[in-house]
This record gives structure tokens, sequence and C-alpha cells, in this order.
């Protein structure tokens, strides 16, 4: 799983569905940190929510059946939908413009929006803090009328067999030039990588379709992470970070649109 906020939304909508407890909610959380807690993210949600408020900077908060509370209680209605964001810089798809969540999810790279569409709802946003506890940031936010059309799990499981490829291609192009050659055997960086991502599990429920997505999404990022994180891929020059950045951006961002897939059919399926 690629974040907390995955994790929390496909196993959120199982739990929802009744395919599966309250615990394995929480202890599919703890793959990412022993401790999680939320708090709101200004005084009036605080007010709303019956939940301490706190800075982004501080790390005190309620525990995790809260967590669980204010998911159900944002679920409540039949229209409401549980949605994973995965925002970056330049593409906010999906966000409500203009609030302090959008803002904090774009920095964060993640977060969840609850509600019924065109409503006011709320949003979630993991932080980690500096005792190794996960924060989750309550806000009160409108949930977009139109968040924007995913691709078909078809079109996504093709986009990512193809991707597999292309992030092959991108590494081998990188280690051949120069630009990202690394000293280590590539194929043992790579199933390091995806041994970490394994460590988190998948609900029964989800969609047979969307967990190979998922799982294939996870191996074409675990290419690209190899690509950019030994020393020797830093690039040194300003056309060499650009030709790293047009080479790699577009599987990045075929990653994170297949993931989004997978997850919302998994939320989808599960309830």
């Amino acid at each position: 799983m690629c974040s907390p906020s995955a994790t929390l939304t496909v196993w959120a909508g199982s739990w929802l569905a009744g395919n599966s407890a309250p615990d394995d909610v929480l202890e599919a959380l703890q793959a990412w940190a022993p401790r999680h807690t939320i708090a709101a993210g200004d005084p009036a949600t605080g007010a709303r929510s019956d939940l301490p408020w706190t800075s982004r900077e501080t790390a005190a908060g309620s525990g995790m059946m809260a967590l669980l509370k204010v998911i159900r209680e944002a679920m409540a209605h039949s229209e409401a939908t549980l949605r994973l964001v995965l925002p970056v810089p330049g593409d906010v798809r999906g966000l409500p413009v203009g609030t302090v969540f959008a803002a904090d999810a774009v920095e964060t790279g993640e977060g969840l929006l609850i509600g019924v569409p065109g409503a006011d709802g709320t949003g979630l946003i993991p932080l980690w803090t500096d005792d190794d506890t996960v924060q989750w940031t309550l806000y009160s936010v409108p949930v977009p009328s139109d968040p924007g059309p995913d691709m078909a799990l078809g079109e996504a499981e093709y986009t990512m067999r193809e991707a597999v490829r292309d992030a092959a291609d991108a590494l081998m192009q990188l280690h051949t030039t120069g630009v990202g050659a690394v000293d280590s055997d590539p194929r043992e960086l790579i199933e390091a990588q995806l041994a970490d991502y394994s460590r988190h599990d998948y609900p029964d429920s989800i969609p047979l379709r969307a967990r190979r997505i998922l799982d294939t999404a996870d191996h074409v990022a675990a290419i690209l992470t190899v690509a950019q994180r030994e020393p020797a891929s830093s690039p040194t020059s300003a056309s060499a970070i650009g030709a790293q950045e047009t080479l790699l951006r577009p599987l990045w961002d075929a990653i994170r649109a297949a993931r989004l897939v997978a997850v919302h059919a998994s939320a989808r399926g599960s309830r």
C-alpha cells in the first residue's frame, strides 16, 4: 500500500460494509506506525467534533477509535463517498480549491475526503510526528461535487502493465547514461523496495483486479524509486534534472492515477 491514507480508505470501506472488524482497520494502520491519534485542525472543527485542537507541529490527540467514529459519522448518509486524494503540485484534481485542507494535502501528498459530494464533509490528512506517531488531522471541508472521473479498471490494469516495461527501460537508460547509475544490483534494490510495500495487507473483500493494479503499481514505483534514490542518481546539472523529470514524471503520474482507481473501486466494492 502506498500511503496511510490509501490503507485507511481501503480498510474503512471494508469495515463499513461489514466485511472487516474495527480491529482489522487498526491493525492495518499499525503497519505504518505503532500509534495513531486524531485531532481537529482548527478550534471550530474541534468544537463540532469534540476532538482536541492541535497545530500540525504537536502530537496531542485522541486515539484510534475516535478516528473510526469520525469516519462512521461522516459516512452515515447513503450517498456519502470515501475518496483518497494523492495530489502533487500542479495537479490538485478532486480537492476543494482554496481550502486549508487542499493546501495541507498537497504539502503532505495524500489525504481522504469523506461525505456527500456537493455538501459539507470531512477531510483527513496523516502527519508523522517526532515520537513515531501518525496523527490524523480532521478538517471541516466541502466535498467537491465533481471530483473528476476515474479511468476504468481495465484501462488502469493495461496502463500499469505497460508502465512496468517503461519503468524498466527508464532505469536502464539512467543506468547506462550515468545519470542514474547504481553500484548495487538494481534487481536486489527493487526487491527490497517491494518487500517494504508488501508489509501492508489488503482486506479479503478487495476486488481481484484492483489488487492486481495496486501490486503492479507498487512494482513500477519500486523501479522508479531505485532509479531516483541512489546517490549516483542525483542529477548534476539543470539539463540532467530536466531530463530525469521528463523521463520519470509521466510514470509517477500513471502510478498515482492507477492507485486512485483501484483504491476507489475497493472502497465502493466493499460497501
